[in-house]
């Protein structure tokens, strides 16, 4: 064993901590991680081509920095077709492997409100190659987000609307109960292919009606007892 007698030196300056903040508080949530799950909701499934009956849950990740709470989206490069996808934020403040369902809600630390961002046009391409997703989710500012409600002040959200309006007209809308695999499964599932660790966010996906953004744009966004968000397209 190295023992270290000085404190540690950096050859470049070390990266910000990504965080979001906590509503009603000066306290920041620092983020370890981000998994989205892709198709949780039987409708958006289908409209993207999918059969959810036959489908297990499968993930795909965002970087940590890709979190944005500036109220602001700027349009990204390289894509002529950026989609929303209105999403409840779920926060983790414990973890571990092959958590037991029945254990599952005791990890999570609070929620908020998001939007999975998506180069669509990018992202079709990689599936059709067979390449990974990171070229159509995993873009700067790609994940705007609430401040998160801790789970302590509304407990464990598992019905209430969500729903998402461009310009003052209802895009998406849906029920949290809609959602295929819960908050409590998700992360029960999650924990059997990762170590799951506080600090980790998870989309929890998306109901039916994405579609595209042009810049000037305002998303307004919305999940019952969790609160709201909006985003100007810049």
């Amino acid at each position: 064993m190295t023992v270290h007698t000085k404190a540690a030196t950096y050859v470049i300056e070390p990266p910000v901590i990504p965080t979001i903040p906590v509503a009603n508080s000066d306290d920041l949530f620092p983020v370890r991680r981000v998994y989205c799950v892709g198709r949780n909701y039987a409708a958006h499934a289908v409209e993207m081509g999918h059969d959810p009956d036959k489908e297990p849950p499968f993930f795909f990740q965002k970087n940590p920095d890709n979190l944005n709470i500036s109220g602001e989206f700027p349009y990204p490069p390289a894509s002529n077709d950026v989609h929303y996808e209105i999403e409840m934020v779920v926060a983790l403040k414990g973890g571990g492997r092959d958590i037991p369902l029945d254990r599952a809600l005791d990890c999570v630390f609070g929620y908020g409100v998001g939007l999975d961002m998506t180069r669509r046009d990018l992202q079709g391409k990689a599936k059709d190659m067979g390449r990974p997703w990171e070229v159509g989710k995993a873009f700067e500012a790609s994940a705007p987000c609430s401040a998160l409600v801790p789970a302590s002040a509304i407990g464990n959200p598992s019905s209430g609307a969500i729903w998402l309006d461009v310009n003052g007209e209802r895009r998406q809308t849906g029920d949290l109960n809609q959602m295929i695999w819960k908050v409590p499964e998700m992360i029960s599932y999650l924990s059997g292919l990762f170590t799951l660790k506080p600090g980790d966010v998870i989309l929890s996906g998306t109901p039916a009606g994405v579609g595209a953004v042009k810049r000037g744009d305002v998303l307004k966004g919305h999940v019952d007892g969790i609160g709201d968000l909006e985003v100007r397209v810049v």
